[in-house]
């Protein structure tokens, strides 16, 4: 068992009854990257801060899978790697031990904020929700897609951790094992022992998890898993600017993950 899962025993639990109730009304995100020796730290410093991990279904390192969806020219993925201030993602999503699934729109406008509307669909839908009339109604109404305008791209397939802290004015996803599968042709490639953060905060509060990471040396870094899990996977995808995070990402961790010819 990695030290970092031992260092969630010390966290005491939040359930999701407890996690809906709070509203994030002014919220502002950021993410971090680091590897799974200094998560150890992190939790456990965000232990004796008064930190709560997330349990659901007697879980608190919950397993994750998604969809990603795109054009056949993945213009999703390449309006981000141009920088285009006002974009989308479309994704199902699967809680894995519960089975429950999301169709997912992901849009971010041009002051930088992401708002994210879902709608639960069956099951059996989560690889290809196309079937349904109320899915693709639902994206039709939410995004700048239809349904027979994009397909699955990218799974990324990964274990969540999620903490709250005690004046639940902020909340920290921690993604750890991540893995991913293209779609179209097959490739499949993992980050090894990276770890991605992404902390939502309320914007009127202090944020002592910002004084934790800062403590760990760990920084703000901008990153995408689609993207990431897209240029890893797809030569012919046209990715300069991810492939500087990829480097990044390898530096972080002490590992080679990907060739650059």
């Amino acid at each position: 068992m990695p030290e970092f899962e031992k260092k969630l025993d010390a966290l005491a639990p939040i359930t999701l009854a407890e996690m809906d109730a709070i509203k994030l009304m002014n919220r502002i995100d950021s993410k971090y990257l680091t590897d799974e020796d200094t998560l150890a730290g992190i939790l456990s410093d965000a232990a004796d801060a008064g930190y709560r991990a997330a349990f659901v279904d007697g879980l608190k390192i919950v397993p994750y899978d998604s969809i990603y969806y795109d054009t056949p020219q993945l213009k999703m993925f390449t309006d981000h790697q141009r920088g285009k201030t006002v974009r989308q993602k479309v994704r199902t999503r699967q809680y894995v031990s519960s089975g429950l699934t999301f169709l997912e729109i992901k849009r971010k406008n041009n002051k930088g904020r992401t708002k994210k509307k879902r709608i639960e669909i069956p099951a059996d839908l989560f690889r290809d929700f196309s079937t349904s009339a109320e899915a693709c109604g639902y994206l039709a109404e939410k995004s700048a897609f239809r349904a027979d305008e994009i397909s699955p791209t990218l799974e990324t397939i990964f274990r969540r951790i999620t903490l709250v802290n005690p004046s639940r004015t902020e909340r920290l996803t921690i993604d750890t094992a991540l893995n991913f599968v293209n779609l179209r042709n097959g490739n499949r490639t993992g980050l090894a022992d990276a770890v991605i953060i992404e902390l939502k905060q309320d914007g009127r509060a202090a944020s002592t998890m910002k004084e934790i990471l800062l403590r760990h040396r760990v920084k703000p870094v901008r990153v995408s898993k689609y993207c990431i899990g897209t240029t890893m996977t797809d030569p012919l995808a046209r990715s300069h600017r991810f492939k500087m995070r990829i480097r990044l990402i390898e530096k972080t961790i002490s590992k080679k993950l990907y060739s650059y010819a």
